[in-house]
């Protein structure tokens, strides 16, 4: 599987390496505090004069002021804490309220369709945003469902940006929120890209169905 995974990389152009990237980080970030080696790799990552640059600038200055100690704090007050965290990053919570509703559901039955399981032992839901946009990574990456655009702007519109930049945009003003804040920035400019870009698609590619 790994050998497959990197073969479906070294076939992706530049533009979809840009998109994969941001994708992957978002998600270690999401999924676990960063380590040393997550650290020093964000601290030297380089921005430009866009909004999204800026960001990306941002994120690198914080990670530089942060030690995985005080990462780990962070995180555990934003996502875990005594019973729940300050945030809860899954979709279900974000559009019903409620855990392991409908969304989770209707996710589940799309992520059968492109051949996706959830990795055994692995406690969180599927509809966990770390685990929304590992999904968006292995789409453009070739890993995961046909390779088609209409296939990853179908998933992104009906799991991501739904309420994913919500979540993003209240990691930026949560009570807890230091690096993760700048994390907040880089993922709510990117997923506005995302939908711009997306928006864009072929109306025919678009309407192709998730796993089809």
């Amino acid at each position: 599987m790994e050998t497959t995974v990197v073969e479906s990389e070294c076939a992706i152009g530049s533009e979809e390496r840009l998109r994969l990237l941001p994708y992957r980080l978002l998600a270690r970030y999401l999924a676990a505090p960063p380590d040393r080696e997550l650290l020093d790799l964000t601290k030297g990552l380089e921005g430009d004069d866009t909004p999204f640059g800026r960001a990306v600038a941002g994120l690198a200055t914080a990670a530089a002021d942060t030690t995985p100690e005080a990462a780990e704090d962070e995180y555990h007050a934003l996502f875990v804490g005594l019973g729940r965290g300050e945030l809860l990053p899954y979709a279900s919570y974000y559009l019903t309220g409620f855990l392991q509703e409908r969304p989770l559901a209707e996710l589940r039955g799309d992520l059968e369709r492109l051949g996706v399981a959830r990795a055994e032992g692995c406690p969180e839901p599927e509809d966990h945003a770390a685990a929304l946009c590992e999904v968006m990574a292995g789409l453009i990456s070739g890993a995961f469902g046909d390779g088609r655009l209409g296939t990853q702007k179908r998933f992104f519109e009906t799991h991501v940006a739904t309420w994913m930049g919500r979540l993003f945009a209240d990691l930026e003003e949560a009570r807890s929120a230091r690096l993760y804040r700048h994390l907040g920035t880089v993922g709510r400019r990117f997923l506005e890209i995302e939908e711009t870009a997306f928006a864009m698609v072929d109306g025919h590619e678009a309407a192709v169905s998730v796993g089809d």
